[in-house]
């Protein structure tokens, strides 16, 4: 599909044009992005039938994105985006991931130092050519430093959330070849980290290593394998594994296992290694062998097609892969304490989400039928306060007449035998005091308050806790959305102290977020501290559009993670338990 491809020069394009200081544009060529990469149908498929009237009826592409997109799909470029690239021919990607640098701060560097990458700006931190420049100053400078450190730490890794469609994409085609009868991801992807080096499939090609067409299967196989579109060059290909490099950047290996060892090799390059060691240990002190290849009792294979088969033959029950880290599960599996992990079907809504009152780019109607559509009874709409100016932030004068607008919402789908509830939240700002920016006689109308860190956040970690305290003991406050500021690869935590913040949530039954954007914020450490201290927590998709609603699944993904279950999660509440709750 190129619609990810597309969308991403429609991000860069609105950088460009945020830099040269457009007004609007850049904020169209956003929406078109999103748009793109929330479709369903590729877009490739969609001209072809439908030619430009077929592109002009997605969502937020008018005139002049259908004309790129036209072009891109003709020629697999787009002239408008070539003349600012050559303008401005910096590494865009990479220099935003420092943190405190933004599409025009990086101009300015490049115009004035040359900058074109984090080699260039690394160099010019530790001459330190920045501070003096109009704009930056020693506090900026300092930040590009630590920005640069937390870059280079998470250099190679690609987010979960950018990764795994596209990883399935791939495993869905290999699923659809006739010479393929099972095939399934593998390594960290399916442990569901949340960033990822490399992508791993396994396939099973023939049920008989040794019958007369495996070895052709394997190789059609293979050969299908490092044809795919995106594949930018060839590690190697032999009669069972290849390694390709995609054009995103990462690298995908597949490896063919008989039928017989699939349940084996999947365990194996699931992983983790330290998970690995511990089952290998297991099984050497029963006198087994367990291997890729499957359990041996001396040359006789005892167990090897599944992984339950595999599992059991050690003595342990099946253990899911987001636990397979070595922290715990071999001791909770003997003992017969493994977690029954949250799955997405127990979600039965979504609290944070906003609408374009201000930051979202959907009513508050369609947010509330995209939730329908996935199966919840509930929705939040949960827009930003006044004070985070950027997202058009409401005041509360305006949070009381969308309370108002809500209640005639929920009227009608009332009226027209609907169980669905909108529930009336805001996503209110802590100020640098640890005040809410939003009067209480206002919040105590909301059905709940989410309450959030976006500004000053650079505070040491005395003054930072200080904060965070006064706002959880707010008696309006009911969620602490992302709660230690992270977001993955870009930028890390606050300066806080996490077992402080379990005490006080302990103390005043806040309930901390596990924010399922790129933030995956809590991680999965504190997610699994939290559950231990028997703190409440929600999964949220912190969604400004429709199809971002979608993020539920990493959220899940990260609750697996820290060993969450239906239980540790208060969106798994019915709406009338949920309100009681608040």
């Amino acid at each position: 599909m190129k619609n990810q491809e597309i969308a991403k020069i429609f991000y860069d394009i609105a950088r460009f044009l945020e830099i040269d200081g457009v007004a609007f544009k850049p904020y169209a060529y956003q929406k078109a992005a999103a748009s793109l990469e929330g479709l369903k149908d590729d877009v490739a498929q969609l001209y072809i039938k439908g030619g430009r009237k077929a592109l002009e009826e997605i969502p937020a592409i008018g005139k002049a994105m259908s004309d790129h997109i036209e072009e891109y799909l003709k020629t697999g470029k787009v002239k408008f985006y070539e003349e600012f690239k050559k303008s401005l021919p910096v590494n865009m990607d990479e220099l935003l991931r420092v943190e405190g640098l933004g599409p025009k701060k990086i101009k300015v560097l490049y115009q004035k130092l040359g900058i074109k990458n984090i080699k260039d700006l690394e160099k010019a931190v530790k001459k330190h050519q920045i501070a003096p420049l109009f704009g930056f100053g020693e506090t900026t400078e300092k930040n590009i430093i630590q920005g640069i450190e937390f870059v280079k730490q998470n250099k190679g890794r690609v987010l979960l959330q950018e990764i795994l469609p596209i990883a399935r994409e791939v495993l869905e085609k290999l699923e659809n070849l006739k010479e393929v009868q099972k095939a399934s991801l593998a390594g960290s992807l399916r442990r569901r980290k949340e960033t990822i080096g490399d992508v791993d499939f396994l396939v099973v090609s023939s049920p008989e290593a040794s019958s007369p067409s495996a070895k052709k299967n394997s190789e059609k196989v293979m050969d299908f394998f490092v044809a795919l579109p995106g594949v930018k060059k060839i590690w190697g290909k032999g009669g069972t594994k290849a390694s390709v490099h995609m054009a995103q950047g990462f690298d995908m290996d597949l490896r063919v296992v008989p039928a017989k060892s699939y349940g084996a090799a999947l365990q194996y390059f699931t992983g983790s290694q330290a998970h690995n060691i511990a089952t290998r240990k297991m099984a050497i002190d029963k006198g087994l062998k367990l291997s890729e290849y499957g359990v041996f009792s001396g040359s006789k294979m005892i167990a090897g097609k599944t992984e339950q088969e595999v599992y059991k033959s050690i003595g342990l029950p099946y253990i899911e892969p987001e636990l397979r880290e070595d922290t715990g599960e071999i001791t909770a599996a003997l003992g017969g304490s493994l977690p029954a992990l949250i799955e997405l079907k127990d979600i039965k809504g979504d609290l944070h989400c906003h609408s374009n009152w201000n930051g979202g780019e959907h009513s508050i109607e369609v947010m509330a039928k995209t939730a329908m559509e996935r199966g919840y009874e509930y929705i939040g709409i949960s827009d930003h306060s006044k004070t985070l100016k950027i997202e058009n932030g409401l005041n509360e004068g305006q949070l009381l007449k969308q309370h108002e607008a809500i209640k005639k919402i929920n009227a009608k789908f009332l009226a027209s035998g609907q169980k669905f509830r909108v529930l009336h939240g805001v996503e209110a700002d802590i100020l640098k005091d640890g005040s809410i920016d939003i009067k209480n006689e206002v919040l105590a109308k909301l059905d709940y308050v989410i309450a959030s860190v976006h500004l000053n956040t650079k505070m040491e970690k005395r003054q930072m806790m200080a904060r965070i305290e006064k706002a959880m003991k707010n008696p309006n406050v009911d969620i602490i959305a992302h709660p230690t500021g992270r977001i993955v690869n870009q930028r890390d935590e606050y300066q806080i102290d996490f077992d402080t913040m379990l005490k006080l949530a302990k103390e005043t039954g806040t309930i901390l977020e596990i924010n399922s954007s790129a933030r995956l914020d809590l991680r999965d450490l504190y997610i699994r501290r939290a559950k231990q201290e028997g703190i409440k927590m929600i999964i949220n998709t912190d969604s400004h559009h429709k199809d971002q609603m979608v993020f539920m699944e990493y959220g899940v993904a990260q609750a697996r993670r820290g060993w969450a279950e239906k239980k540790d999660i208060i969106n798994t509440l019915s709406v009338e338990e949920l309100l009681e709750y608040f």
